[in-house]
């Protein structure tokens, strides 16, 4: 078995979406919804500045992914990121590839001058706490608000 760590590419990003709709029915804020991942999907592979797609391949073919997000904090001065969508395929869970996907992420991250990944769970779920608490992330004072800037289309529309 061969594991491997890169850039996502065009080729990537259908598995990626079947991916996200694993990890959007595990959280209570997200509905799977192909299209829009697929889109943000693009956005991010045609806009190096916004993110990177990273993708853990296994056998040549995707297992896993995450995105680092940039932007910039005026409390650090600097680019910074917001780490999303880690996720691996029901198979291959457990077996300590999430970790090396993360830490792929985290050298990554070091290696390009950005001193912070903030990234959010569900409040509600322990074992990935706990998984992100063993690679070294810390609960945060922070906590996060959000609100829609425009209503979806009902039905028909």
């Amino acid at each position: 078995m061969e594991m491997r760590i890169d850039f996502a590419t065009d080729d990537d990003l259908e598995p990626m979406a079947d991916l996200l709709a694993e990890l959007f029915t595990l959280e209570s804020d997200f509905t799977p919804d192909r299209d829009k991942q697929l889109a943000g999907l693009y956005l991010i592979l045609d806009n190096p500045a916004v993110g990177q797609l990273f993708v853990l391949r296994i056998d040549g073919k995707v297992a896993g992914m995450a995105n680092a997000l940039f932007t910039i904090s005026t409390a650090e001065g600097r680019r910074v990121v917001l780490l999303e969508d880690v996720v691996v395929s029901r198979p291959w869970r457990g077996r300590g590839f999430g970790r090396q996907l993360v830490e792929h992420v985290l050298a990554w991250v070091a290696a390009n001058g950005m001193p912070r990944i903030t990234l959010l769970t569900d409040k509600d779920n322990a074992t990935a706490q706990a998984f992100y608490k063993k690679l070294g992330f810390e609960r945060s004072a922070m906590q996060v608000l959000r609100t829609r800037t425009l209503k979806e289309p009902g039905p028909g529309k």
